[in-house]
């Protein structure tokens, strides 16, 4: 099957002229019959929206430029911090403390400066997405959270816009062309969100920074073939890449008669999910409520004498990169196991990376009977800030 871009895009635009310095710049692709002239004036004409100017967006922004695509939107409304930079190579060090957008446009300029950027610094919303992907022939999705993810998709189905979906985890990625005329969209595999917590963030799990790379640039090259109409598409197929065993296998995808969103066609507006999804970083973000402690009230009854079980559910490799002094390392994964070693009835502080491990892990806690326990506020990266510096944030 032939790759067909089913929205008006280029085809509704007339292909714009190529002049020398362009002619010059694509030489590799003119010498490619599926590509030629013809097909590099609809790369020109072509309009790709990239939500997320982060691991995969790096990748996919900065190869879809140097292939010459026309028109590259980018949705992000974060800054540049120093652990971004193991994996979103839109960003130097000296960028740090600058508005993600800033760093791509400069960044993307200095690839290929006859690219049109927009730059839209606003968090996608149920509000603004019709808005924002309406304008654009392709959509890349290169988020990091459930809710944004569950957005695009409805939004690309609204509109047919076909979805270029990729997420990464660790050692291993996926990737896949969705809301296409004839294809499924992301709801026919993952009909509705995870339960709140249960599956980490890249924050928390961690993710191996190549990985990023070798999905966004899958990402860039399906958002190519859709705008030339040319070879066999990702649609109806989900990639799967373990970086770890170097393998790559593609699994069929069938539309779900009975999916809501391109099967019955029975949503018909767009919701915010962030209710649902466990976001990344935050207090047990999603989470059902759970008691808090702050990491100084905690230090200050610590010092003042009381006997608080303080119970670390990291793993083991983080636990070494830096721990609180009397804590107990149990990991989430062994702490319905490992009951017995703790007091059901002394108070209980609970901590983790950033919160959400530690707040799953209060709750099962109040449901085995412990009457007193807290999760820690902001987890062992806000300890490190508030409370003790020497142990190292990552």
């Amino acid at each position: 099957m032939t790759a067909t871009l089913t929205t008006p895009g280029a085809r509704s635009r007339g292909a714009p002229t190529l002049d020398r310095n362009e002619l010059l710049r694509y030489g590799r692709h003119l010498l490619l019959p599926e590509v030629a002239i013809d097909g590099q004036r609809k790369l020109k004409a072509g309009r790709v929206l990239i939500v997320g100017a982060g691991g995969l967006g790096s990748p996919a922004a900065l190869y879809l430029a140097a292939a010459g695509v026309g028109t590259i939107g980018l949705v992000d409304f974060d800054i540049v911090e120093v652990t971004n930079l193991q994996r979103q190579l839109l960003h130097g060090t000296s960028d740090v403390g600058r508005s993600k957008l800033d760093s791509a446009r400069d960044r993307i300029h200095d690839t290929n400066p006859h690219v049109k950027l927009e730059l839209h610094a606003t968090r996608l919303t149920s509000d603004n997405a019709l808005t924002i992907i309406r304008e654009y022939d392709v959509v890349l999705d290169g988020t990091d959270n459930f809710a944004t993810r569950y957005l695009v998709n409805d939004a690309c189905v609204l509109l047919g816009k076909p979805n270029v979906y990729g997420s990464i985890f660790r050692f291993d990625g996926q990737a896949s062309v969705f809301a296409t005329a004839d294809g499924p969209c992301y709801r026919c595999i993952y009909p509705e969100p995870p339960p709140p917590g249960l599956v980490p963030s890249c924050a928390e799990g961690g993710v191996l920074g190549v990985l990023p790379g070798l999905v966004g640039t899958v990402q860039a090259t399906e958002a190519i073939k859709l705008l030339l109409g040319i070879g066999k598409p990702l649609t109806g197929r989900l990639l799967l890449v373990n970086a770890l065993d170097a393998e790559f296998r593609s699994v069929r995808v069938r539309r779900d008669p009975s999916c809501p969103a391109c099967g019955t066609r029975e949503l018909q507006s767009l919701v915010d999910y962030d209710q649902f999804c466990a976001t990344s970083g935050g207090d047990g973000a999603g989470l059902d409520a759970v008691p808090q402690i702050e990491p100084r009230e905690l230090a200050i009854r610590r010092a003042s004498g009381e006997a608080i079980q303080l119970v670390d559910v990291r793993e083991p490799h983080e636990w070494e990169i830096g721990h609180i002094d009397g804590s107990t390392l149990i990991p989430l994964h062994r702490l319905r196991d490992r009951l017995r070693e703790l007091d059901a009835a002394a108070p209980v502080a609970v901590i983790c990376k950033g919160g959400t491990r530690s707040a799953l892990a209060t709750r099962d806690l109040i449901d085995a009977g412990f009457g007193r326990v807290w999760s820690v506020s902001g987890g062992i990266l806000r300890w490190s800030r508030e409370v003790d510096a020497d142990i190292p944030e990552y």
